[in-house]
């Protein structure tokens, strides 16, 4: 029997995001700048963004005709300043993690103005160069504006402009097991499909949270704490009221963030399906806060999901 899919939605809130496509020599050095330029990454409760791959691009569609990956950074955009804390997470990250990288060079995917023409770009480029100290200079590599940096294997190229844009965070499932390796499994493979989408970010571990949480807590330092009422170990505890299925030990989630709502909306039905089936799992279901956090709600169940532009 499928898993019971509850019916209701997961609340997406409002994020700025920008994105860069990474290039390296081969497969091996391109995932590991990927892997270093996404750490420490899971959630803005104290990261300071929330990071992932997109999506691998080949030799064929990339500006150097090399192996390429797009990486999404994302910020809430409820953050008061938003756009100087996403231009520092992106040059902090490109400048430790993808520049020390050998082989490594950073090109920009996004629009760098709106339809209207006012600007959404960061100058990544320019301030990435000052480590040059002096000996940096502009060309054209590939049909891009780019900056050239001397360092000790030979240039690091960045593009001199990296736009960013509007997003969503907070796309979200919970996988409720009757055992922890059904809740995890299901779990696994629901990231996987979701990570198919082109556009959508998992920035969990493996795309993969175990310690879901709710805002706010009972100690004033903290915005974020473990979800008692969900917690299987918590059962029976005072002052817990479990919300827990009967027959289920065990809960893990995923986070999707993208876009847009339809894209995250896709990436969340292509994971239903590709974990709805496991044996050992006995419902899947979505966080929210009645609307609290975010307007943006993704349902699980397809056919009440609006149409979206």
């Amino acid at each position: 029997m499928p898993a019971l899919i509850d019916d209701t939605y997961a609340e997406a809130f409002r994020s700025i995001f920008t994105a860069v496509l990474v290039t390296a020599r081969d497969r091996y050095w391109l995932d590991r700048a990927v892997q270093a330029a996404t750490g420490n990454a899971s959630s803005t409760i104290l990261c300071d963004c929330e990071a992932g791959l997109d999506r691998y691009v080949p030799p064929g569609e990339t500006p150097d005709g090399r192996p390429g990956a797009v990486v999404q950074f994302h910020v809430p955009r409820f953050w008061k300043d938003r756009l100087e804390k996403l231009e520092r997470t992106l040059l902090v990250r490109v400048s430790q993690n993808v520049l020390t990288c050998p082989t490594t060079a950073c090109f920009n995917v996004l629009p760098t103005a709106t339809a209207a023409g006012e600007p959404t770009w960061f100058p990544l480029g320019r301030k990435l160069a000052y480590f040059g100290d002096g000996h940096q200079f502009k060309d054209v590599r590939h049909g891009r504006d780019v900056r050239v940096v001397p360092i000790l294997s030979g240039e690091f190229v960045v593009e001199r402009r990296v736009g960013w844009a509007d997003g969503l965070m907070g796309g979200n499932l919970w996988f409720f097991g009757r055992t922890a390796d059904a809740a995890l499994d299901a779990a696994t493979l629901a990231a996987e499909a979701a990570a198919r989408t082109p556009g959508v970010i998992l920035p969990f571990p493996g795309g993969v949270a175990a310690s879901g949480s709710k805002a706010g807590s009972s100690y004033k330092f903290a915005i974020a704490s473990t979800y008692a009422d969900f917690c299987p170990t918590l059962q029976g505890k005072p002052g817990v009221e479990s919300r827990l299925p009967p027959g289920a030990v065990s809960v893990q989630e995923i986070i999707l963030d993208g876009p847009d709502l339809s894209t995250i909306a896709a990436a969340t039905q292509a994971a239903i399906t590709a974990s709805m089936d496991v044996p050992g799992l006995e419902r899947i279901s979505a966080g929210n806060y009645n609307g609290k956090l975010g307007k943006s709600f993704v349902y699980l169940h397809p056919a009440r999901q609006p149409v979206t532009s």
